[in-house]
């Protein structure tokens, strides 16, 4: 039997290796495409990070006052609560001025008012020994006294330092003695000295001043003839005293007329143009 020979060849048949089908060029592609989307995903996903959700932040209470809740439509909100403290006078400063002058002229009218119309009796005592300081005797009354206040107004307040004012306040008052009718008293000035406490609550320091009222000087007003044809034109009873022509040619008129008391008293009527 003669040895097996081996064959030599001098290129080697790589045709005889591949399939007889002629997908091979397709199979080239697929692979190439899924490269290229395996690339793409991966780069995709890199880029995607994920961000921690920011953390709420926790109120911090810088007081040691228990924290107060409000209720909001996303719950609870949490929110320090004010305790009551002493006003210092750097606080004092933080308020609208306008509010403080209104507090202490309010409070120098009322005082003022228990302090005209005091009459010895139990509710009036009372009430003007919490207004009074302590240590200032009440007002003596002789029995039966009767008085009222009629007006009681502020016209002044001045500051005379951080937490003290001083208020002129001009009373009119109704005295009755001894039970008899009353009569109109002059009107008096009082001036009342005002402070404010640690709370801000105003306080009278000391008793008024009291002094009569300083006499006013009226405007001066020069009264025209109305000429007929406008006094008819405004058609009114009354003794008519005399007007003011306007810019524009209409008339004031100033008519006594009595009122629903018997009293006749000066009045302003705007007449119409005569026809």
């Amino acid at each position: 039997m003669e040895p097996e020979r081996e064959e030599v060849y001098e290129r080697i048949p790589w045709e005889t290796l591949e399939p007889a089908s002629g997908n091979r060029q397709w199979l080239v592609y697929a692979v190439a495409a899924a490269l290229v989307l395996g690339a793409l995903a991966y780069s995709f996903t890199r880029n995607q990070q994920v961000t921690p959700a920011p953390q709420a932040e926790t109120p911090v209470l810088t007081s040691t006052v228990p924290a107060t809740t409000a209720t909001s439509a996303a719950g609870p909100t949490p929110s320090t609560a004010a305790s009551p403290v002493v006003v210092a006078e750097a606080d004092l400063y933080a308020v609208d001025p306008e509010r403080l002058v209104d507090l202490v002229a309010a409070h120098a009218e009322w005082f003022a008012t228990e302090y005209i119309s005091y009459d010895g009796s139990d509710e009036s005592a009372s009430t003007l020994a919490e207004l009074l300081p302590d240590g200032v005797p009440l007002p003596e009354a002789p029995e039966g006294t009767q008085v009222f206040v009629d007006w009681a107004r502020a016209t002044n307040v001045t500051q005379n330092g951080s937490v003290a004012f001083e208020v002129e306040v001009i009373v009119r008052s109704l005295l009755a003695p001894d039970g008899s009718a009353f009569t109109r008293q002059p009107p008096q000035r009082l001036v009342v000295p005002v402070e404010l406490d640690d709370d801000g609550r105003p306080r009278i320091s000391r008793p008024p001043a009291i002094s009569g009222a300083d006499p006013l000087e009226p405007a001066q007003m020069s009264l025209q003839v109305v000429p007929p044809e406008v006094v008819e034109a405004l058609g009114v009873e009354g003794e008519v005293v005399g007007g003011l022509r306007g810019a524009e040619g209409q008339w004031l008129v100033v008519v006594m007329t009595p009122g629903p008391d018997g009293v006749r008293r000066p009045v302003t009527l705007e007449a119409p143009d005569p026809p």
